[in-house]
């Protein structure tokens, strides 16, 4: 009979048992236990050098590996490393590589586990990135550049309906382009609302917006579902930092000339509220002007994108060199065997995957930074998500 998987050991020893008892020929024993005499003879000298504990399965792993590192390729590694302890095999083997071209090099993985098991491979101790990790704003000069939205605190009118107010400008030319009350704040109402500009006066490169609900969220990236719709449509989305609302100053400059001309006192209903809404632009874009603009109207600096917007989402595009992954419905990707969730943000949504020159694989959905995979294929988000750009000073009034 064959060994038996799960009683393996039992089955070897009544094997030597009987084999011991001299009841039957070892011919005999290797027929009753389904093994050649070769295996018999092999537990048997197995039994007799070490006990039971010679029964026991053995590693199959080689003794030498063909492709180890050799003592003296390893020594020169070591010392590549000494020289510059700041690197990592990726660096390492290039320099090698350009320096002693004669030599084969082994692949970078195997340098790395070398390294690691010389205990010169610097751990990263990563740390969430907070909504406090932001870079530079980009600097708003032409108009269309950037954009900025915002919600105008609510207020009731004097019938007692709820105004929600939804802002939007150019902060180049401090043209007001959309002042309108919504129904619910969040990122199905402005869409439309952002939709019907960007038909009207084309698309800008950024649009900048504080943290709050609907414009971003604390997942990966910071991104919301409106966030992914302005990148599909071309637009790159922007925020400031918490608590620095002079980041975005011009925009909330405007807002408090909207108060003091259309909300104090309120009007009486919702439809008086948006009649003054829509002079208030008129107002503020064509007639009132402005002391950053040289005493002149907003209208006279603002002019249309030439960025036509031509009502089609399209998903990011990646270069070559990323591995693509789409992120299924419950927000997770793909990697390495294993499952990461990313963000619900994203689902169905292609992100794009490259491999930084620490040996970890940064995450990307186009132009906005998700976080990085380290090796053993855990995600260390960020909620930044913002590129790196021209740093400018602060946004005054």
């Amino acid at each position: 009979m064959a060994w038996k998987e799960t009683h393996v050991m039992n089955e070897r020893m009544k094997f030597i048992g009987e084999w011991l008892s001299g009841g039957l020929s070892l011919a005999e024993l290797c027929r009753r236990y389904g093994v050649s005499r070769k295996t018999g003879y092999k537990y048997i000298e197995r039994y007799q050098a070490e006990g039971p504990a010679g029964l026991e399965d053995r590693s199959r792993a080689p003794h030498h590996h063909p492709h180890a590192i050799g003592a003296e390729c390893e020594a020169m590694i070591l010392a590549a490393q000494a020289e510059h302890p700041t690197w990592g095999a990726k660096k390492l083997k290039r320099a090698l590589e350009t320096n002693f071209a004669d030599r084969r090099w082994p692949a970078r993985s195997t340098i790395t586990e070398m390294l690691d098991r010389h205990g010169l491979v610097r751990r990263r101790r990563f740390r969430r990135r907070g909504l406090f990790s932001f870079s530079p704003l980009t600097l708003a000069e032409p108009a269309n550049q950037v954009w900025g939205m915002d919600f105008k605190g609510w207020f009731l009118t004097k019938d007692g309906w709820r105004c929600i107010p939804f802002t939007l400008s150019d902060l180049s030319s401090r043209y007001v382009l959309r002042v309108q009350a919504v129904d619910k704040p969040d990122g199905r109402h402005v869409w439309r609302i952002l939709e019907t500009a960007f038909r009207e006066v084309g698309l800008p490169e950024v649009i900048r917006s504080d943290n709050g609900a609907p414009f971003a969220s604390a997942g990966a990236g910071g991104l919301s579902w409106l966030s992914v719709q302005l990148i599909k449509a071309g637009v790159r989305p922007e925020r400031i930092k918490p608590g620095k609302p002079q980041q975005n100053g011009r925009h909330e400059r405007m807002h408090r000339t909207l108060k003091e001309e259309t909300a104090n006192p309120p009007a009486a209903n919702r439809r008086e509220q948006q009649r003054r809404f829509d002079e208030f632009r008129r107002i503020f874009n064509e007639v009132r002007p402005h002391e950053a603009l040289g005493l002149e109207t907003p209208a006279k600096h603002y002019q249309p994108s030439s960025s036509v917007y031509s009502g089609r989402l399209r998903e990011p595009e990646y270069a070559a060199d990323h591995h693509v992954r789409r992120v299924r419905s419950n927000g997770e990707i793909k990697w390495l065997g294993g499952r990461v969730f990313l963000s619900e943000a994203l689902i169905g949504e292609p992100v794009g995957i490259v491999e930084t020159d620490d040996e970890l694989h940064s995450v990307h959905y186009g132009p906005v930074f998700l976080g990085y995979l380290d090796r053993a294929g855990s995600f260390c988000p960020s909620v930044a998500g913002q590129p790196k750009n021209q740093k400018p000073p602060e946004e005054n009034v």
